[in-house]
């Protein structure tokens, strides 16, 4: 379910009063990852789990294999936990002294523990074709950002549903890899 970008329905702004109202200490407003256009304009919301992780899949330039970065959202700053990549192709693999690496399960490699810190603006990315796959996943929901936004400059930034109304993606189910 995708609503408009002038609000949320009414159930969800009532649940979303109720979470952001609760008492100190009873639960925190719910955790988003902002997409904004060139003028800052939210054009995509990806809803997060508790623990704030979200991944930026796509598809290799040469080999066509998944590749993706895993962020972590954690008091309004955004981290850079892990890669994945299908195999050492070009451009591909370990930076000594970033991270370790690990062979993935059902192939590939994990290369973890990168805690890179991005700026408080977040993250540029340019939206790759179709081909490309440029895709959003966490544990609630997915975007195929190339789909509707190729060729297109957008950044990733933190975003929280107590901030303001946006569009929101609802959960959608993660095909193979995890968020």
């Amino acid at each position: 379910m995708r609503l408009a970008p002038e609000g949320r329905s009414p159930l969800a702004a009532a649940l979303l009063l109720v979470l952001c109202s609760a008492p100190a200490g009873a639960g925190q407003c719910p955790s988003f990852l902002d997409v904004t256009d060139d003028r800052a304009r939210v054009v995509e919301t990806l809803p997060l789990g508790r623990d704030g992780r979200f991944c930026l899949w796509w598809s290799h330039s040469v080999t066509g294999g998944d590749v993706a970065d895993c962020f972590r959202i954690e008091d309004g700053m955004m981290t850079l936990e892990r890669s994945y990549l299908h195999d050492f192709a070009a451009g591909l693999g370990e930076v000594a002294g970033r991270g370790r690496l690990r062979p993935a399960e059902g192939g590939g490699y994990w290369i973890e523990d990168i805690a890179e810190t991005l700026p408080p603006e977040g993250l540029a990315l340019r939206v790759g074709p179709t081909r490309v796959g440029h895709r959003l996943r966490s544990t609630e929901g997915e975007i195929a950002l190339s789909k509707d936004h190729a060729g297109q400059r957008l950044r990733l930034r933190p975003g929280s549903a107590c901030a303001s109304p946006r569009s929101i993606h609802a959960p959608a189910t993660p095909r193979g890899m995890p968020y």
